[in-house]
């Protein structure tokens, strides 16, 4: 695809996403609730569209596509299994808003770290949050550099893709803090269901036609139709890599801590909704990606390239591959802020506000802009590794986040848990975690999701038995949906 066209695209692109951030500044939503959380007052269609942005990333149409590639159908059941993990927002959205109204939290830590009456919870839990959370946004921005090299045929380095994003994430961030990013999202993810899925037609239709498409696939790709196909989807890799994404709508902070933005109960059902018919349509049409790929171009140096490649094929106008370049570029985009956004919301509320314990939410907040540029400038730094397979990094990531899931189940559900199980339950299984995927070591075959999760639960559930609990918090939190 024509260098020229593609910086077009961005401009324009650039000068919209701007515009409508600025617009979104307008409003009584100061301090620092309203900075990062939107002063609890998130509309629930606009709530649906940001969470789906935030979580429907360059993971999707480069990452998916890109794992469809790479193992075939195996890839649609890892992600339906996210989808299964997304009825943990059903049973937990409720207690999270409900609390967060309640208490006046900002980050799901200072939620975690109140009902076990330990200011060192929340410490824990926003320290192994920042310690897996940046490799994931350098996911992403690995994603744009990706694409943008490979929808230019090297046109666009991979560095200058990188800098663009982590550029653009920092300005959305700081405009106005998380309601640019939520109109930023709702802009984008409009944007991108409607472009990606007339491509998938598009293309589909000129490879003879779903009837045809589906034929040459079983014919000429076989593997790619059945699992584990051609081996990548053994039993215990789905495992691994489906383990951490059925959790991630709780372990990942920028994903849970949308639980308290909504204005009612009755957006935060509408946010649940609308996510999940947005991203069971995303779900397929990154599925059909790779699939095209697979037949467009069966011999790619490296899956990630599958997206890039489709785009900039004949069967794709040069308009519409713009289009959705552009898209994935903002969903890249959205869910780096969003990730910057909660990472420094955790610093100064959980790390910075509890070392100084008599700090002022606005000194908190003047601090959390400071390190926004930091995340971002690590990130960035990870993302130069130009480590290949988007979606495996993408899961390794989740993978050490999943250690503080036991503690979020005991916060609503078990009146015995303590804070020293949850802080040597997530401290001890995150250090394992970090470990295994450092040195790329599965004991017994095992991924370190595995592991951690096991070893986290068992240490949390063993401790807490041995230690005393604070039962009055205990028991507000237990009893919080019956005084709703």
């Amino acid at each position: 695809m024509d260098t020229s066209f593609v910086i077009w695209g961005i401009i324009i692109y650039v000068i919209i996403a701007l515009g409508v951030a600025i617009l979104s500044r307008r409003g009584r939503h100061h301090g620092i609730d309203g900075y990062y959380i939107g002063g609890r007052q998130m509309n629930g269609i606009l709530a649906a569209f940001s969470y789906s942005a935030t979580t429907f990333s360059a993971f999707m149409m480069v990452g998916l596509a890109g794992l469809t590639y790479q193992g075939g159908v195996g890839a649609l059941g890892f992600e339906i299994v996210y989808f299964a993990g997304v009825s943990l927002v059903a049973l937990f959205g409720p207690r999270f808003w409900l609390a967060g109204k309640k208490y006046g939290y900002v980050t799901p830590s200072e939620m975690v770290g109140d009902r076990y009456d330990s200011k060192v919870v929340a410490t824990v839990i926003a320290i192994t949050s920042l310690l897996f959370l940046i490799p994931y946004s350098a996911v992403q921005l690995a994603g744009v550099g990706y694409l943008l090299q490979g929808i230019t045929n090297g046109g666009i380095p991979f560095t200058v893709g990188v800098i663009l994003a982590t550029v653009l994430a920092i300005i959305f961030s700081y405009t106005a803090g998380i309601r640019s990013v939520v109109w930023t999202d709702s802009l984008q993810a409009i944007f991108m269901i409607i472009s990606s899925t007339i491509v998938v037609i598009l293309v589909i239709n000129g490879l003879g036609g779903f009837g045809q498409f589906f034929a040459n696939l079983e014919q000429n790709h076989p593997k790619s139709l059945s699992v584990p196909g051609n081996g990548y989807f053994s039993f215990i890799t789905f495992l691994g890599m489906t383990l951490p994404w059925f959790f991630f709508s709780l372990s990942n902070p920028q994903v849970s801590q949308r639980m308290f933005m909504p204005s009612s109960l009755k957006g935060l059902r509408q946010m649940l909704i609308g996510f999940l018919v947005f991203g069971l349509i995303y779900t397929f049409v990154s599925v059909l990606w790779g699939f095209s790929a697979i037949q467009l171009f069966p011999n790619l140096e490296t899956a990630d390239l599958a997206t890039p490649s489709l785009l900039s094929s004949d069967l794709v106008p040069t308009a519409l591959g713009v289009i959705v370049m552009i898209g994935i570029l903002a969903a890249a985009v959205s869910t780096i802020d969003s990730i910057m956004l909660t990472l420094s919301s955790m610093f100064a509320r959980d790390i910075y506000g509890n070392m100084k314990k008599n700090s002022s939410d606005e000194s908190q907040l003047k601090v959390g802009k400071v390190v926004i540029p930091i995340i971002a400038i690590l990130a960035y730094a990870f993302a130069e590794l130009e480590l290949n397979l988007i979606a495996v990094l993408s899961v390794a990531a989740s993978s050490g986040l999943i250690v503080a899931v036991p503690a979020f189940f005991g916060t609503f559900f078990w009146k015995k848990g303590t804070s020293a199980g949850v802080i040597w339950s997530v401290s001890i299984s995150a250090l394992v975690v970090l470990y295994l995927e450092a040195t790329g070591t599965k004991p017994f075959g095992l991924a370190s999701s595995i592991w951690g999760l096991s070893l986290s639960t068992l240490l949390f559930v063993g401790i807490s038995l041995v230690t005393k609990a604070p039962q009055q918090k205990a028991n507000e939190f237990i009893a919080i949906m019956k005084n709703k």
